[in-house]
């Protein structure tokens, strides 16, 4: 997933109102207004690096002249303790920008390094493992590009632009049936449906459905789930997924593997930034 510029600097500027306020008191006293710097972004532990762009649109929010160079592409897998950016320019922007530029490049390096986690403990099995929208309020657009870049793939992106009738959805409508009739009724986007019993599986089967969420179920029920749907509908398993029992259920034949825990508990890497 490409992040769009506008949406990059629209959350870049946010961070910034946020972390700056009236402005850096302690570097506006002890940085001269015209002094120039480089730094170094450092990676310290091993990972896969995401969040570049959005540093540097940090250092340029503050300072357009700033020049960024990245040592390493949007996606690389590094071994730790290792510079991954270069910037040089206004001392006065690199350090308030700092703060900001690390928390997006650990956060985001952080999906992705978890999400390379959970890609790799599938290898080989054909099953491709998804994000959810359990994400950071106002960060979707950066969590999801880091999945992508951790080798996931994107679930839809808001409620707009994919369906998913879910538990409460069906509570709602009645049945499964009639839910999907309204759907059909007003939308022609694939339609994918919540099951957590083979008895439900069956009945979004009947009605044609183009997707089938697995939820909560065992490694039995989701192998049973497989067989009785024949690939007529594409399989997504969800729930009480970790990285100890990822490869099981992908083995049992799923189409995709969906883990809310990219984005909701992944750890940021160590960063830091370090003036020469």
């Amino acid at each position: 997933m490409v992040v769009a510029m506008d949406t990059l600097e629209r959350i870049v500027l946010a961070a910034l109102a946020e972390d700056v306020g009236q402005g850096d008191v302690t570097t506006e006293a002890t940085v001269l207004p015209d002094a120039v710097g480089t730094a170094e972004l450092l990676v310290k532990e091993p990972g896969v690096v995401c969040g570049l762009h959005a540093a540097e649109a940090a250092f340029r929010a503050l300072d357009p002249d700033i020049e960024f160079e990245a040592l390493v592409p949007e996606g690389a897998t590094v071994k730790g303790q290792v510079a991954v950016a270069v910037v040089t320019g206004s001392e006065r922007a690199i350090l308030t920008g700092e703060r900001v530029a690390l928390n997006f490049l650990g956060r985001l390096s952080g999906v992705a390094t978890l999400t390379k986690s959970y890609v790799d403990a599938i290898a080989g099995t054909g099953a491709a493992i998804l994000d959810t929208r359990k994400t950071t309020p106002g960060l979707r657009a950066l969590e999801k590009h880091a999945v992508v870049c951790g080798g996931g793939r994107n679930h839809r992106f808001g409620l707009d632009d994919g369906v998913l009738v879910k538990d409460n959805h069906l509570r709602a409508a009645g049945s499964i049936s009639e839910a999907v009739t309204r759907l059909r009724a007003t939308t022609v986007l694939p339609i994918e449906v919540e099951c957590d019993t083979l008895e439900q599986v069956a009945e979004a089967l009947d009605v044609g459905v183009d997707a089938i969420l697995l939820d909560n179920m065992t490694l039995v029920e989701f192998s049973s789930a497989v067989a009785l749907v024949g690939g007529h509908a594409r399989l997504e398993a969800s729930g009480g997924v970790t990285l100890e029992n990822v490869r099981a259920v992908a083995e049992t034949g799923v189409d995709e593997i969906s883990v809310g825990a990219l984005t909701h508990s992944a750890r940021s890497l160590d960063v830091s930034l370090e003036l020469r």
